[in-house]
């Protein structure tokens, strides 16, 4: 498949104003997905396709809103405006409006000053590779306005959050509440600051939210699940029986137990599995990537529980999940993929899964974690010059050398591998064992040949 040019791991992104985060170029983006999706329905002899746009509190998404309302509505498409809504939402209302795609405006976990745009199917799933090449190719295609009586309209979504606040309460059995329970939330100014307090609410908890005064500029700003320093400062100070924080836009979280200490997707999908295992709730095997910790694998090994490794990545995780038959998934950063509940990856509904367990066998997180025992685990980023890709080096006779040196010193206790970053030019050198200077010595011995290769 040929390389894409705009696409990465998680839909098109980089800095307002730049390349492909501009409002040119948005707004073309906008049209060529239009046109082919007006491809489409006319081929199946349908209606006008309908496009959901959802975005996250950032100050330029008025802006890119406004250009993929214009781009899609001189392509002949309607548009449903969502307004500032979590990335999973969108997947969701995308389902439950019956509507031909969907489009979320957001950077994720990243600063104001960048932004990105992300695609979901008709079913409400992150478009796989071949997709996202079309419509690449589409943007060769000339700006296109359909004649005026066949133009599309846009109008805004009235109770978009009514929809998927009870979307999010149906995700867990019908009898379920979190009376008692106090939480400390935090929303990280982003897409969550109006959904998360209210669902957990209605649940019956009592809540303390931060992060949930967005400005524009705020977003993930010491805040969210990039800075969960700030709600285990809240945690602990409000006497909370435990936290939660999501990303800028909702498709990521970690937890901070009752004593401030935080815990990360590998944590979650640990507790989850064993529980659903237990349950029969679990089946097909359960998917990490290549960052999910060594000690993870082996704990899954001794429970009898399949463990498959994707590519980093939750879209690589959802297509592996599928290929398997498998439900339960996700990455250490936070991204966790109940596929029995929702189409992609959604931190309400996954933390609603997570407090299920919980409340139904009556333990605390540190409680229902106590068999996880996770290995030291550290990566360090070598930035490479011009001379070579950090493909190029990770491939190189010298590294690989190295690397299976590095393997060769830790098996059978842990894991050593490279990884050649796709939005910049370094190469990651991650090493883990059960040893912590074991993975010390080993780390800086692959480290040093990658730096080595990378300054030839």
């Amino acid at each position: 498949m040929p390389a894409r040019r705009y696409f990465g791991t998680d839909g098109i992104r980089g800095r307002v104003g730049e390349g492909a985060i501009s409002a040119d170029f948005v707004l073309r983006l906008g049209n060529a997905y239009g046109q082919a999706l007006v491809r489409a329905t006319q081929a199946r002899g349908g209606r006008k396709p309908l496009v959901v746009i959802g975005k996250d509190t950032r100050i330029s998404n008025y802006m890119f809103e406004a250009a993929l309302e214009a781009g899609l509505v001189a392509a002949g498409v309607h548009v449903q405006l969502m307004g500032p809504m979590p990335t999973p939402a969108v997947a969701h209302l995308t389902r439950s409006l019956r509507a031909d795609g969907g489009i979320v405006i957001s950077a994720s976990h990243n600063p104001h000053h960048d932004n990105g745009i992300k695609f979901f199917s008709a079913q409400g799933e992150k478009l796989d590779d071949a997709t996202e090449l079309s419509i690449e190719e589409a943007l060769d295609q000339p700006f296109s306005t359909v004649a005026s009586e066949c133009l599309g309209k846009a109008v805004r979504t009235r109770d978009a959050i009514g929809r998927y606040v009870e979307a999010c309460k149906n995700s867990v059995p019908r009898d379920f509440d979190l009376e008692g329970l106090r939480i400390a939330v935090d929303c990280a100014n982003g897409a969550t600051y109006q959904v998360a307090p209210l669902v957990l609410r209605e649940l019956g908890a009592s809540v303390d939210a931060i992060g949930i005064e967005p400005n524009g500029v705020n977003i993930n700003d010491g805040v969210g699940s990039m800075h969960p320093e700030a709600l285990s400062a809240r945690v602990r100070a409000s006497g909370a029986h435990l936290g939660i924080a999501f990303d800028g836009d909702g498709d990521r979280l970690l937890f901070v137990d009752s004593e401030g200490a935080v815990h990360d997707g590998d944590d979650l999908l640990y507790l989850l599995a064993m529980d659903w295992k237990a349950s029969g709730r679990l089946h097909g095997p359960v998917v990490g990537t290549l960052m999910t910790n060594y000690g993870f694998e082996q704990a899954l090994l001794q429970a009898g529980i399949d463990f498959r490794r994707a590519n980093v990545g939750d879209r690589y995780v959802h297509k592996a999940l599928l290929e398997h038959d498998g439900v339960l998934g996700g990455e250490a950063s936070g991204h966790l993929l109940c596929l029995d509940r929702a189409t992609t990856g959604d931190g309400i509904i996954s933390a609603l899964q997570v407090l299920e367990v919980l409340k139904r066998r009556g333990i605390t997180l540190q409680e229902a974690l106590a068999g996880l025992s996770r290995v030291p685990q550290q990566t360090v980023n070598v930035r490479v010059g011009q001379g070579m890709s950090a493909k190029e080096i990770v491939q190189s006779p010298a590294v690989a050398t190295a690397l299976a040196g590095a393997q060769l010193a830790i098996v059978g206790r842990g894991r050593a591998f490279l990884r050649p970053s796709g939005t910049e030019p370094v190469v990651r050198v991650t090493v883990e064992a059960d040893d912590a200077a074991l993975m010390q010595v080993t780390l800086d011995r692959l480290a040093e040949a990658v730096k080595v290769a990378a300054a030839a």
